[in-house]
């Protein structure tokens, strides 16, 4: 879970920073992703506002979830039987694509939307095609990653 949060810090997204990360049953990642624009679709040249008057100005019709860019991203012929850590649970386009890919499990953090439409239908398909999902419960708040480190004392000089 700690590398979907880690991965997540490269969405430009203002609203929603989402990561996601695939491992297989050995527990290797083959997959990283976050939300963003498309390969090509510059981040400053689209639009990240939501509630806009028109949905051609909105960043809903251009961002790709994070699950679909950690599927895509895959460093493996397929994801078939893996997990994948999300910090969001999946709306119900990144369900489909989950269940299209072959993941068999999906662990995620929060569930905050859990009332809307689409990840009520999102549970449906999962609950319907057996794919596995439970709720992350860290056991610790944070992960502190310090780069000032003593190189002397890891690999001292001979």
């Amino acid at each position: 879970m700690a590398m979907a949060f880690l991965a997540a810090k490269r969405s430009k997204d203002p609203s929603y920073q989402v990561g996601a990360c695939v491992v297989n049953k050995e527990k290797k990642i083959v997959g990283i992703g976050y939300n963003g624009m498309p390969n090509g679709c510059h981040d400053d040249d689209f639009p990240w506002a939501k509630n806009t008057e028109s949905p051609l100005d909105s960043k809903f019709l251009y961002v790709c979830h994070a699950e679909m860019n950690a599927i895509l991203n895959k460093n493996s012929a397929d994801v078939k039987d893996c997990t994948i850590y999300v910090g969001l649970f999946p709306c119900n386009e990144c369900a489909k694509i989950i269940i299209q890919s072959g993941i068999a499990e999906v662990v995620y953090m929060s569930d905050k939307n859990a009332h809307k439409d689409m990840y009520i239908a999102s549970k449906r398909m999962f609950d319907a095609t057996g794919i596995k999902y439970w709720q992350y419960k860290p056991k610790h708040n944070q992960i502190v990653i310090n780069f000032d480190v003593n190189w002397d004392v890891i690999s001292p000089s001979k």
